[in-house]
């Protein structure tokens, strides 16, 4: 089905009205909320999920890469730890398979062919969500369930941000821009489509590390208290 999922893109008046109110999105994720109802890490994916394909950030995303990217971000860096958590996750998981299967879908469904044929087809675009969400989930529940040392499990949640943080860096840099899915609509916004690229880039590289370093610190933390708690 040839279609932008979140609908055209919108110009800066309309944003606000741009909600994306998919009766099969809403009821998935009312059954997510049951299912996750006595967890709050589950309930705050939930929300967070809320904000990346209902609110008016869907539509914006259809517009912007760099609102593209925010949407990602939430996904695999905020909504898939707390699924991860909310699962309680108990048995030890390898983390390298999944670290190394989660970089190269990100990176995959960053490469200018595939990103404009899933923005241009919903089967493709849900593959991409899909794809991006599952593998995210994961690796956080490799991290979180591992029985490694806990400096293993750190290094590996720096890795993951750091191969962001490249993919980041190299579409910042980049020389011309490469989604002709965005090649438009950024002007309506104030934006050249390469400033657009490279602003989503940024996002990618710099702010995207919050969620990354507020887990290695939880980490961090449990294991420092754990350590404590046998001392004692």
């Amino acid at each position: 089905m040839n279609a932008v999922y979140c609908g055209p893109p919108p110009l800066p008046d309309h944003i606000w009205t741009s909600w994306n109110l998919d009766p099969a999105l809403l009821v998935a994720l009312a059954a997510l909320t049951f299912v996750v109802r006595h967890r709050w890490a589950g309930l705050a994916a939930v929300a967070v999920m809320f904000v990346a394909f209902v609110s008016p950030l869907c539509a914006l995303s259809s517009a912007l890469f760099s609102a593209r990217v925010v949407h990602h971000v939430l996904l695999v860096a905020v909504a898939a730890p707390l699924l991860a958590l909310a699962l309680q996750p108990r048995l030890p998981a390898a983390i390298a398979p999944a670290f190394a299967t989660s970089a190269v879908v990100l990176w995959a469904w960053h490469h200018p062919m595939a990103y404009d044929l899933a923005l241009s087809n919903i089967a493709v675009y849900w593959l991409m969500q899909v794809s991006l969400l599952g593998s995210a989930i994961w690796f956080w529940n490799a991290v979180f369930a591992a029985r490694s040392a806990p400096v293993e499990r750190v290094v590996f949640v720096v890795a993951s941000f750091a191969q962001m943080g490249m993919l980041g860096a190299i579409l910042t840099f980049a020389p011309a821009q490469l989604y002709a899915i965005h090649a438009f609509a950024p002007f309506d916004w104030g934006l050249t489509p390469l400033r657009d690229q490279q602003l989503g880039g940024l996002i990618m590289w710099v702010p995207a590390g919050v969620p990354y370093a507020i887990a290695a610190i939880g980490l961090a933390r449990r294991s420092w208290a754990r350590l404590e708690g046998q001392a004692t």
